[in-house]
C-alpha cells in the first residue's frame, strides 16, 4: 500500500477506535497534514545544477540568484561543485539522470564537453539549460538552451573603449581566461580586432592567468620584471584585471597610470572602478543568468516554448555611470 494509503486506513481504524468527536477530528486533521505533507513532496520539481566553481564572485552571484528564483517558483535547486573537473560534472549530470531530476542547468567546467552532456540530457529525456558559457555543440536539439551573454560583444566593448582611453597609442598585454574556455577565445579575439584597427598600438604579450585573482598577480608581477613597458592591461574578467591591480602596487606603480580593463561588473570590480584604479569594466547580469536559467528550465519542464538562445546583454561601465550598477550584482 502506498504511504498516502496506508496514512488514510490509519485515520479510519482511529476513528473506529474512537467515538469522541473531537478526538477524531483531530486526529482526521493530522492525517490530511501527512497526506498533503506527502503529495507536495511526491509532486516537487526538482531541478540538478552542476557549476563549474563555487569560489569565484562571478559564480557566486550567478548561484545566488538561481537559489533566490528556484524560492520563488516553489521548485527545489540542488547545486553540485564540479571543482574544474569534466569528469565529475559529467559524473554529477549522470546522477542528476539516474535520480529523474525534472530539468538540468550545466555551467561547464570546459564547453568542448558539452556535446557529451548534451546527449545524456537529451537520451534521458530530461530539459537541459547551459547558463553563462556557450556549449560548443554544432546545434543544439529540443529542449537544449542556452542562457548567456554575447561574448563578442562584451570583448569589442572593452576593446574599444580602452582604446579610446589610450588615445589610441602605446602597448597593451592581455591576461586570458583558461584557454580551453569559449569566452576566453572570443573575448581574446574581440580585443585583438580592436585593435587591428590601430596601428600604433601593439599587444606586446598575452597569457592565460586562469580566471584567477592569484594568477593574474604572478603573471603581471613577472611582466614587469622584463622592464618593457607597458600601457594597457585587458584582462578577460574582473578578477584578473583586480590580480593587475595589486601587481603593481606590490611594485610600487600607481595602477592609474595605466588602462587596465576587466569584464563582469562584480562588486570588486565596481569598486576598482570607483577609486580609479580599473578604468572599464563590461556588466555582465550575473543576476540575469541565474534567474533567466531557472525560468528557462521551468518552461522547458512545462513544455513551454523558448528560444534556442536566451542572451543576456552586456553595458559598459566606466567611472562615469558605474553608480547605476552597484546594486544590480
Amino acid at each position: 500500500m502506498s504511504q498516502v494509503g496506508d496514512a488514510m486506513a490509519a485515520t479510519a481504524n482511529r476513528k473506529t477506535a474512537n467515538l469522541n468527536p473531537q478526538t477524531n477530528m483531530k486526529h482526521l486533521l493530522l492525517a490530511l497534514a501527512v497526506i498533503v505533507s506527502l503529495i507536495t513532496v511526491a509532486s516537487a520539481t526538482t531541478i540538478g545544477v552542476s557549476m563549474r566553481r563555487f569560489d569565484d564572485n562571478f559564480l557566486t552571484s550567478v548561484k545566488n540568484a538561481m537559489e533566490a528564483e528556484a524560492k520563488v517558483k516553489n521548485v527545489h535547486a540542488d547545486f553540485e561543485n564540479a571543482n574544474f573537473d569534466v569528469g565529475k560534472q559529467l559524473s554529477q549530470v549522470q546522477g542528476f539522470i539516474a535520480q529523474h531530476v525534472d530539468a538540468i542547468i550545466a555551467n561547464p567546467v570546459d564547453t568542448s564537453a558539452t556535446p557529451k552532456i548534451t546527449q545524456l540530457a537529451s537520451h534521458a529525456g530530461i530539459p537541459l539549460v547551459y547558463v553563462n558559457l556557450k556549449p560548443e555543440d554544432k546545434t543544439l536539439p529540443h529542449n537544449v538552451v542556452f542562457v548567456g551573454s554575447d561574448d563578442q560583444v562584451s570583448g569589442t566593448l572593452q576593446g574599444q573603449e580602452m582604446v579610446r582611453q589610450m588615445g589610441g597609442k602605446g602597448n597593451m598585454v592581455i591576461i586570458e581566461g583558461e584557454l580551453d574556455n569559449s569566452s576566453t577565445v572570443q573575448r581574446t579575439a574581440d580585443i585583438e580586432n580592436v585593435v587591428k584597427k590601430f596601428p600604433a598600438i601593439k599587444i606586446i604579450e598575452k597569457q592565460t592567468a586562469n580566471w584567477s585573482r592569484t594568477d593574474a598577480i604572478s603573471l603581471v608581477s613577472n611582466w614587469l620584471t622584463t622592464g618593457e613597458r607597458i600601457n594597457a592591461i585587458a584582462a578577460n574578467n574582473d578578477e584578473m584585471a583586480i590580480g593587475a591591480i595589486l601587481a603593481l602596487k606590490q611594485a610600487g606603480q600607481n595602477p592609474k597610470n595605466y588602462v587596465i580593463g576587466g569584464i563582469d561588473a562584480t562588486a570588486d570590480g565596481l569598486a576598482e572602478i570607483a577609486n580609479g584604479d580599473l578604468a572599464v569594466t563590461v556588466f555582465q547580469s550575473a543576476k540575469g543568468h541565474g534567474t533567466s536559467a531557472i525560468d528557462t528550465a521551468i518552461k522547458l519542464i512545462n513544455g513551454e516554448p523558448v528560444a534556442t538562445f536566451v542572451y543576456i546583454p552586456f553595458e559598459i561601465v566606466t567611472k562615469g555611470n558605474y553608480k547605476n550598477y552597484l546594486s544590480n550584482n
